[in-house]
């Protein structure tokens, strides 16, 4: 997170997404944030809008979440965009390739501990990841300084990445992040010659506000003002989906 006081942001200009690259977060940028994973439900306007998006762009549309690539892949249907799930670490493209990286072993122990943790407390909900194991705790955010200490001893003891995020502590796979991911598929000959534009609301979506910006690009923050790297705010998921349709002329 930038070590910056808050500033205020300007919405995103109309054409911002004119031959552009475009980076989409997941949970609370395109859908609203539910107290369980798998509360989320994908509507036909939003797998049709992001089918508008990618003929637009030409294919230049990738999803960069922290959810596991093949479930997020699965929730959008056969026409699903390149996926990058797992906070960067795991890549779904749509030409059929796929790219994980290696189950961490310490993550066994990792995620027995988050699971008694979570199966001991009412409301914390215990998410099991191909590369990292989260608690998520917003039905009960009275459990918040416990299952970040939880989550220090247990990322240090095993070499795991201590992954925070909006009422939820994940330990994951290190190595990666959603600033990795944008650069890898920047560096595919599909997505290179588009200007990077990425949208995301948490914190763990920083590093591709980073990533973008070093590249030419801009990144949108989704949800109340903050320090970031991003350039431009949306106020919240109904504003997204808005300001997307716009992008194509359709109604909103």
């Amino acid at each position: 997170m930038p070590d910056r006081e808050p500033v205020s942001l300007m919405p995103p200009p109309a054409d911002l997404l004119d031959a552009a690259s475009l980076f989409l977060d997941f949970d609370g940028t395109l859908v609203e944030l539910a107290d369980h994973p798998d509360g989320v439900v994908v509507d036909s306007r939003l797998t049709d809008l992001l089918c508008a998006l990618g003929e637009k762009l030409e294919g230049r549309l990738a999803l960069v979440s922290g959810r596991p690539a093949e479930d997020l892949a699965a929730m959008l249907g056969p026409d699903a965009p390149s996926v990058v799930g797992s906070h960067g670490m795991e890549f779904r493209w749509s030409d059929g390739r796929r790219e994980r990286a290696e189950r961490p072993v310490g993550l066994v122990e990792s995620l027995a501990a988050l699971r008694a943790f979570a199966e001991a407390r009412p409301g914390v909900v215990l998410e099991d990841k191909p590369l990292g194991a989260a608690v998520h705790y917003r039905m009960n955010p009275e459990h918040e300084a416990d299952a970040i200490a939880l989550g220090e001893r247990l990322a240090a003891a095993h070499g795991l990445y201590l992954q925070h995020g909006k009422m939820m502590v994940e330990v994951r796979s290190p190595g990666g992040d959603k600033g990795s991911a944008i650069r890898t598929l920047m560096a595919d000959p599909r997505f290179a010659p588009g200007r990077p534009v990425f949208l995301g609301d948490d914190v763990t979506d920083e590093p591709g506000f980073s990533a973008v910006a070093l590249l030419g690009g801009a990144g949108i923050l989704v949800g109340p003002g903050r320090a970031t790297d991003a350039r431009y705010r949306i106020d919240d998921v109904s504003g997204v989906l808005g300001w997307l349709a716009a992008a194509l002329g359709v109604p909103a």
